[in-house]
């Protein structure tokens, strides 16, 4: 059955075998433990395994939407929940199905083209909708729990709440709050318990935190209603309540990596990737299931500053390549379980079949998504690629630049700032991405770009441009004048990904890479003029960015002049229907060049 998110509020719910929710309201004590704690009082010690996935991301499939067939990569991983069922089945039959849970660390329903097509082709939301193909997969796998990823909230908390309805397992949010009250707007934790054979169930409570940044990166649609307090901050409220209430066991899901970084500095005073310092500062943990960064940590072991003790913290690779396993052993002492040790591992999806259950259930989903991502809506004159497009100006990007900057003068037309230039930033989101010279798909433009950002314009000063560039080619390693330069070297300084770095169309600038940052942007001109401090622009960026997505100054506390909520990727799709033709020769040009001393590096 669906659990129905009403039940969450102000009081308990048990469901199935054993197991407790707890919602908006106050704390509450859980069901009576069954099993008569008398018996069998020479087991002292039980074992049991609890698994995790983190950044699914719509991928249910061994599928690239983008190239139209299996997923491969250079190290050969495989993707999807399909793959996931099977190694989470696996992991069943030897542990046994009631040693075991599953959990998830959030950033579910975005991502792949199967996601978006069920979140805005055919949504969920719609009349006669569809059920989300991410729920009926996740269900059918049995998961026990899921976190909230800052991801689920990009087509909206109607979406998002849909997607809810429909999960036979409770989404975890302790720091997603109601903005008025500040109440849990979700349910903050769930607690799962394992019979043993002694009749002593071991009680595993799961606490979901989600990342603070969701205030910034989807302020359009949660701002005046829900509110991200800090990750460190709620684990410190609702890990001694969960313990008070019993737990044996404190498990948390976190949409947060393990840096102690934020890629939006100090806009909020929240830290993004917090799931070290969740270990270190909050008593009470015995591990973290690590989300967000989409990297892989099989096992690390973070000590609490109060208590001394190892808390074990795993991440699973995005997508389902890989899946974490906690091995958990407890022992009875002192009249209740109490941890005795932990260690985690990561199980590779390419050692695994695709579960036929999964496939089965969503092959006619699949295939017409498919059939969508095929359709060919123009032509292209040129092939353009981005393989060099992290170092050099080239047409695919000014691609994006000229439709967004269409788009946004169109949009300013009459208006009192139509007589402003546009300025358009673009990234380099995939550096395999391209266009082929002939018929454009949908695919194609999917591949060249693969996020679901819509589009701003934003007023910027010329001594405000000149600091936005400057901060963004900190992307570059500083590369000494004379010999040769390595490319493949000159990029993603200090691990700026390529995301973060922007280039901007509409006017010219060198990028100096011998010089220090700060100090790197030269002959900075529009139409052929240096650029004036004073003078204004109207920037078309992506709400990420305008967000404060990755820092960049000036940009989001600027003028907003204009905003859409159609995602950049469609109004790109829009542009070539309409237009039928993409001809490079209309926008592309060498704008900016990297430079040592004044001299061209290419």
């Amino acid at each position: 059955m669906s659990l129905d998110r009403r039940k969450f509020v102000g009081r308990s719910v048990v469901a199935g075998a054993g197991v407790a929710f707890a919602g908006a309201g106050a704390p509450v004590a859980e069901a009576a433990e069954s099993g008569g704690r008398g018996a069998g009082r020479g087991r002292r010690r039980h074992a049991f395994s609890v698994m995790g996935t983190t950044d699914l991301h719509g991928n249910v499939f061994n599928w690239d939407y983008v190239t139209d067939a299996e997923f491969d990569d250079a190290a050969h991983n495989d993707i999807g929940l399909a793959k996931v069922s099977t190694l989470v089945e696996s992991v069943r039959r030897e542990k046994g199905r009631h040693n075991t849970l599953l959990i998830d660390a959030g950033d579910t329903i975005q991502g792949t083209q199967l996601a978006y097509y069920y979140a805005k082709v055919e949504p969920i939301t719609g009349p006669d909708a569809p059920v989300h193909p991410m729920a009926r997969a996740m269900n059918a796998i049995g998961y026990d729990a899921a976190a909230l990823g800052n991801h689920e909230f990009n087509y909206g908390i109607p979406v998002l709440r849909k997607f809810e309805e429909s999960c036979d397992f409770p989404l975890l949010g302790a720091n997603a709050v109601d903005a008025k009250t500040l109440r849990p707007a979700f349910p903050p934790y769930v607690i799962k318990r394992l019979r043993t054979p002694c009749g002593r169930d071991v009680r595993v409570a799961v606490l979901g935190l989600t990342n603070p940044g969701i205030a910034i990166w989807d302020k359009a649609h949660v701002q005046g209603k829900l509110a991200f307090p800090g990750l460190v901050e709620q684990a410190a409220e609702w890990v001694p309540k969960l313990r008070s209430m019993g737990a044996d066991v404190v498990i948390v899901s976190a949409h947060s990596g393990t840096s102690g970084t934020s890629s939006y500095g100090d806009q909020l005073p929240y830290v993004e990737n917090a799931a070290v310092l969740v270990a270190e500062e909050v008593p009470g943990i015995d591990a973290i299931l690590v989300g967000h960064a989409h990297v892989e940590i099989p096992e690390r072991r973070v000590v609490n500053k109060e208590t001394g003790r190892e808390v074990v913290l795993s991440e699973p690779l995005k997508w389902g390549q890989r899946l974490t396993v906690f091995d958990v052993e407890v022992e009875w002492r002192r009249g209740r379980w109490q941890v005795e040790s932990v260690a985690s591992k990561v199980l590779n999806a390419n050692a695994a079949v695709e579960d036929s259950r999964i496939t089965t259930l969503l092959r006619a989903e699949q295939k017409k998504v498919v059939a969508y991502v095929n359709q060919v809506i123009g032509r292209s004159k040129a092939e353009m690629t981005a393989a060099e497009a992290p170092v050099r100006d080239t047409a695919i990007l000014d691609f994006i630049a000229f439709v967004q900057a269409e788009v946004v003068r169109k949009a300013l037309a009459g208006s009192a700032h139509a007589a402003l230039p546009v300025l358009s930033q673009a990234s380099c989101f995939s550096r395999t991405a391209k266009v082929p010279a002939g018929e454009v798909t949908i695919r194609a433009m999917a591949a060249l770009y693969p996020f679901d950002n819509t589009l701003e314009a934003r007023v910027l000063t010329g001594a405000q441009l000149r600091a936005y560039l400057e901060f963004s080619a900190r992307y570059y390693v500083r590369t000494a004048a004379g010999g040769p330069v390595d490319p493949a070297k000159l990029t993603n300084a200090d691990g700026t990904p390529d995301y973060n770095y922007d280039a901007v169309s509409g006017v010219a600038y060198e990028i100096d890479v011998a010089k220090p940052v700060g100090q790197r942007i030269g002959k900075l001109t529009f139409e052929g003029a240096p650029v004036d401090d004073a003078a204004r622009f109207v920037l078309a960026v992506n709400n990420y960015r305008a967000g404060g997505g990755g820092n960049f100054p000036h940009v989001a506390s600027a003028e907003q002049v204009w905003s859409t909520s159609d995602e950049i990727r469609n109004l790109i799709i829009g542009w070539v229907q309409e237009s039928g033709e993409i001809d490079p020769a209309r926008f592309a040009s060498e704008e900016w060049r990297l430079t040592r001393d004044g001299v061209p590096v290419f």
